[in-house]
């Protein structure tokens, strides 16, 4: 079953070829244009660029979003998460040493790694955490590695850069491995 981010991502790939254009070509329409409302953007890239209500909704919530990756990921370290920006630093720093492959993937409160499909989630969690999701269904827990949720199966607490150790590493790596 495919997950919503990969339904995403390919939606966002297939754009240029199923509309002529980029989501950044279209995200710098929708600003010329000077609408801001979902509805009105939607109506807009229907009717003046015949471009599908799925695509238009999609540009149109990209464009609303402010979907620039370097903006959502400085405002996830902003202010009392700043602390905590090294640690993602290693992890992304760590994620792209695993493969030319590795894509990722800024939300609005968390940050993707995906290769095939998603392989970790780093969320800050807290003022003074990371959880770091990893795909690793069927790995067993202990006192590091707990069950976490449906996206990923499994999470580690980061509190320190000195917490994302060798053996972090490795069940990252492993959670690399199968999503290829």
């Amino acid at each position: 079953m495919t997950s919503p981010e990969d339904q995403l991502a390919t939606m966002i790939a297939n754009l240029p070829e199923k509309t002529g254009k980029s989501l950044p070509e279209w995200q710098a329409v929708v600003a010329q244009s000077g609408l801001d409302k979902h509805g009105k953007i939607v109506a807009m890239l229907k009717s003046d660029h015949g471009v599908t209500h799925g695509f238009a909704n999609l540009i149109a919530s990209k464009s609303l979003e402010g979907d620039a990756p370097g903006d959502l990921v400085e405002d996830q370290y902003a202010g009392p998460k700043a602390g905590l920006k090294p640690i993602y630093d290693d992890i992304v720093d760590f994620a792209k040493s695993l493969g030319a492959d590795v894509e990722i993937a800024p939300k609005k409160t968390s940050v993707s790694l995906r290769r095939a499909k998603q392989f970790a989630l780093i969320t800050p969690a807290t003022k003074s955490r990371i959880d770091l999701g990893l795909a690793l269904k069927g790995e067993e827990v202990n006192d590091r590695l707990e069950t976490y949720n449906a996206m990923c199966s499994h999470r580690v607490r980061l509190e320190t850069r000195e917490q994302f150790d060798v053996e972090v590493k490795g069940w990252m790596k492993t959670a690399y491995d199968r999503a290829g």
